[in-house]
């Protein structure tokens, strides 16, 4: 317990002095005199109790309020040198901006609830003076986790990967520090899932299950569970990714916390994915149940607020009733007979129009979310083939750009210092000095080289000579003595230029594909322009593929060159059996050359 002496307080006793025997955080024995001590336990239940006011606002998501009290909490705990206080509210602090999504801050407030953790004064702290135990080991680990969490989300995964090494190189000296060990394991596994070092992560998940299973943890052994089957994903072990979500499923399908919550949509969605893997179609229910979760947390505060509003018209509802029950009592001493009645006959009337209203009301609202969730559904659909089309266009223009910048500006420049050098051994009476010979040949060799990556960034061919002459060049270029790769272009002509670079690029990669996993010996790049529309076939006779199977990690991949053809308005379609090779066929509107006008 962290104790203050306040001077200028006297006993007011002639003869005998009577103190308090108490040890302070280094271990040394003080003589406080009781009124002092008196005094000190006050301060110390003020600032518990706001403390504790700010602890409840934070559960009950009034972020700004609590907030603002441990901020003041906090000048006043460096204010009287309480660096247990000022550790607390740091440590609060840091979680009230992951709730604000205020990242950087928030790791600030936890590396300096770290340091103040680790500072002489709480090291050797055995007793607390605002909670029911204080671990330095725990805490540190705990700081440890979020300060690597945070470091995570800022896109900082070497210092990530620093301090959950640092938690699970802990001794383990309790539960607790063992669940934290868990959770850092945890972390480490969908990093390097996500790096995919497979072996790696799932020795963590696998470590972080034991862990959590012990502890009889198990909405945290299900996130891990979710790990481990994440992992087989990933190695395209199916079968087993499926088993061990449904496992992670089991834990918590009763589970109606938060984290359960949450977890059970991510198993869902997941494992709706693994089943359409699979071609088990039964992978929508498990679609639908992880978009109705999806949608309950996203609407939970909306739902909440239309519920105080039902609560108040309740309310009011109710003392109309009663207000009318009054009145009806009055009527009855009067016209007992005729208005008794009357009053059955009225509430039989408005009792049944207001269920037949509810159940009206009910009907339309389920409408108009069936209507809203399809309307999502497209918008979604839609703004994701915009943003990859809207990359892909600024990744040709830029790639455009450094091509011609390389090859008209610089390489120019290039040209013109070896003409200058060139000049120089000229005036040269005799030998020419051996640096300008080396000079000229490192000049000559960069041009080639800027040339060269010129070239790669935007076929030269294709900006000069338009597509048919690239395309061939294409098919020359990359036939060999284990493929040989015709053309057959008919009727095709220059187009608007970035019409033909997207073309272009497209045909680039479905024969990138054809080079990399068909194992074909023979391939056929036909393009045909029919009136408006550019007709597109690209031909092999390899192994063939499943296109709801593969998942093109470079270049474009199959689903996006699909959703680009999209966006061009533009048809597409593959055919493909592992005995006849593949062909997949491409229809798509031509965008004709801007003409220029004279004026």
């Amino acid at each position: 317990m962290r104790i203050f002496i306040l001077c200028g307080l006297m006993i007011l006793t002639p003869l005998i002095k009577v103190y308090a025997i108490i040890n302070n955080v280094k271990g040394e024995t003080l003589k406080v005199s009781p009124l002092t001590f008196t005094i000190q336990q006050e301060k110390n239940n003020i600032f518990k109790r706001d403390l504790e006011k700010a602890k409840t606002l934070f559960r009950k998501k009034e972020y700004s309020k609590s907030l603002e009290i441990s901020l003041i909490l906090i000048e006043k705990a460096k204010k009287y040198e309480d660096k247990e206080l000022e550790y607390l509210c740091s440590f609060l602090i840091g979680d009230i901006f992951i709730k604000l999504n205020n990242h950087k801050k928030a790791l600030l407030y936890f590396k300096k609830s770290l340091n103040i953790l680790q500072s002489n004064q709480l090291i050797n702290l055995k007793e607390s003076s605002y909670v029911e135990s204080f671990s330095s080991q725990r805490l540190t680990a705990s700081n440890y986790l979020r300060i690597g969490a945070e470091y995570y989300r800022l896109g900082k995964r070497d210092s990530a990967l620093q301090f959950y090494n640092k938690i699970i190189k802990m001794p383990t000296f309790d539960n607790r520090i063992e669940s934290l060990k868990a959770s850092a394991y945890t972390n480490l596994s969908g990093i390097y899932t996500q790096d995919s070092v497979f072996d790696l992560a799932r020795d963590y998940a696998i470590k972080a299950i034991n862990i959590h299973k012990r502890n009889n943890d198990k909405v945290s052994e299900s996130a891990a569970l979710i790990n481990l089957a994440n992992i087989h994903l990933g190695e395209k072990n199916y079968i087993k990714a499926k088993e061990t979500y449904i496992d992670a499923l089991a834990l918590i399908e009763n589970n109606k916390t938060n984290s359960g919550v949450k977890y059970k949509e991510q198993v869902y969605y997941n494992l709706a994915w693994t089943l359409y893997l699979l071609k088990d179609y039964t992978a929508y229910d498990y679609q639908e149940k992880s978009y109705l979760i999806k949608d309950s947390l996203r609407n939970a505060e909306i739902n909440h607020i239309i519920n105080e509003i039902y609560e108040k018209y309740n309310l009011r509802l109710a003392k109309e009733k009663t207000e009318k029950a009054k009145a009806e009592e009055q009527r009855k001493a009067w016209f007992f007979g005729v208005l008794s009645l009357l009053v059955l006959i009225s509430s039989g009337v408005i009792l049944y129009n207001y269920k037949l209203r509810q159940r009206n009301l009910k009907l339309k609202i389920k409408q108009n979310e069936l209507d809203q969730k399809s309307k999502i559904d497209k918008l979604k659909s839609e703004s994701q083939t915009r943003i990859l089309n809207a990359t892909l266009d600024g990744k040709e223009t830029e790639r455009k750009q450094i091509a011609e910048t390389l090859h008209d500006s610089v390489s120019s420049l290039l040209s013109s210092a070896n003409l200058h050098l060139q000049a120089t051994k000229m005036q040269f009476n005799g030998t020419t000095p051996i640096e300008i010979d080396k000079t000229q040949k490192i000049i000559v060799e960069a041009s080639q080289k800027i040339r060269d990556l010129s070239h790669t960034l935007v076929s030269s061919v294709l900006l000069k000579f338009g597509l048919a002459f690239a395309i061939k060049d294409m098919a020359d270029k990359y036939s060999n003595s284990k493929i040989e790769i015709e053309t057959d272009i008919k009727g095709v002509k220059r187009y608007q230029q970035n019409f033909e670079i997207k073309v272009y690029n497209i045909i680039q990669e479905l024969v990138n594909n054809i080079l990399k996993h068909s194992n074909a010996k023979k391939a056929l790049v036909k393009v045909h322009q029919k009136k408006d529309r550019l007709l597109i076939a690209i031909q092999d006779d390899g192994d063939g593929f499943d296109k709801s199977t593969i998942a093109n990690k470079d270049g474009l991949g199959i689903n996006q060159i699909e959703a680009r053809i999209q966006m061009m308005k533009g048809k597409f379609e593959i055919n493909s059996n592992s005995k006849t090779g593949t062909i997949i066929e491409i229809e798509l509107p031509i965008v004709e050359k801007e003409t220029k006008v004279n004026a």
